[in-house]
């Protein structure tokens, strides 16, 4: 949920409510995540994390980079503007890892990789859980120094939290727990496309402690969500989602609208390249109220949000348990 959705109230309105709500630090610097943070504590006293984007390791194949900026060249001069240029590959890291060791929340998540045994251990060492995404079994073995793995299926919205950008394909979440639970005896966090209680309690029964909502949340009044993407989740006309490098570079999943439809094809395993290239024109597209020419992120389940508070939404997640 970067890039916005995921706000201090959302994440407060989450904990408070039971669940263990999670600010999204990618695309921020040190200093706001920080200002997050902050903001989180004043609403809540309640435990909450932190989720980090490892850096990009991606080998650019610059030429493919400037044929894709060429080509979108049409689209940004409809929208008024210039594509963007390369920025930061690093997202901030070590500023983010510096100031939440000195700070910690309770739980620190990673996505796109595992972070080095030392920075896993010093965060273990201040007493904080440790939670890495993993996509495969072969990821779950390398991420064994993580106290928690979250086990993302195909069918999760947003960014596919892979190792590597070189496999577009996601595996069912019922179907990779089990894989994973092979493989390894660490707590597993199940998410993609879990919308309901009955998704719960199914992922429950094959293995998870707990389960991950994410485009279940997006339509909730605490979310960041922009009103067009809010607007698109409910509409319609829009009927499936699908896995797009058009975006950002990396595969991630998203309502099918014009722009998804026309450039996923030619866009290059190239980020954050490709999300610097289409920053300006997804920013121009939101302010234009244009939803075909943005990333609208989209769980499988994405028909199940709705426009209820956060702590209604968890509430519903919860109706699977059964008190003895």
């Amino acid at each position: 949920m970067a890039g916005g959705a995921s706000t201090p109230e959302l994440v407060a309105a989450v904990s408070e409510a039971g669940g263990l709500g999670f600010l999204a630090a990618g695309y921020k610097t040190a200093a706001q995540v920080r200002a997050d943070i902050d903001r989180t504590r004043a609403l809540t006293g309640r435990p909450f994390g932190v989720n980090l984007f490892l850096p990009s390791t991606d080998v650019v194949d610059q030429v493919a980079v400037a044929a894709y900026r060429e080509r979108l060249l049409p689209e940004a001069a409809r929208l008024g503007v210039e594509p963007g240029d390369a920025g930061d590959r690093t997202d901030d890291w070590h500023a983010k890892v510096a100031d939440l060791l000195a700070d910690p929340p309770a739980v620190v998540s990673f996505t796109f990789g595992c972070p080095d045994d030392e920075v896993v251990g010093e965060f273990r060492a201040r007493g904080v859980v440790v939670v890495v995404t993993v996509t495969t079994p072969e990821e779950a073995r390398l991420a064994s120094a993580a106290d928690v793995l979250c086990v993302q299926g195909g069918e999760a919205g947003a960014h596919r939290g892979s190792f590597t950008n070189t496999d577009a394909r996601g595996v069912p979440i019922r179907t990779l727990l089990p894989q994973v639970r092979a493989v390894t005896d660490r707590p597993l966090i199940a998410a993609g496309g879990l919308a309901t209680a009955g998704h719960v309690a199914e992922v429950l029964a094959l293995g998870a402690v707990a389960a991950q909502a994410g485009t279940a949340f997006l339509r909730a009044p605490e979310s960041g969500a922009s009103d067009l993407h809010k607007r698109a989740l409910a509409d319609p006309r829009y009927t499936e989602t699908a896995m797009t490098r058009a975006f950002s570079g990396r595969p991630a999943r998203g309502l099918v609208n014009r722009f998804l439809a026309e450039h996923s094809a030619s866009a290059p395993a190239a980020y954050p390249d490709v999300h610097y290239l289409t920053s300006p024109l997804r920013k121009a597209a939101t302010a234009q109220d244009d939803p075909g020419g943005v990333n609208l992120w989209a769980g499988a389940s994405w028909r199940l949000a709705t426009d209820r508070p956060a702590a209604e939404i968890v509430a519903r997640l919860e109706d699977y348990v059964q008190v003895p």
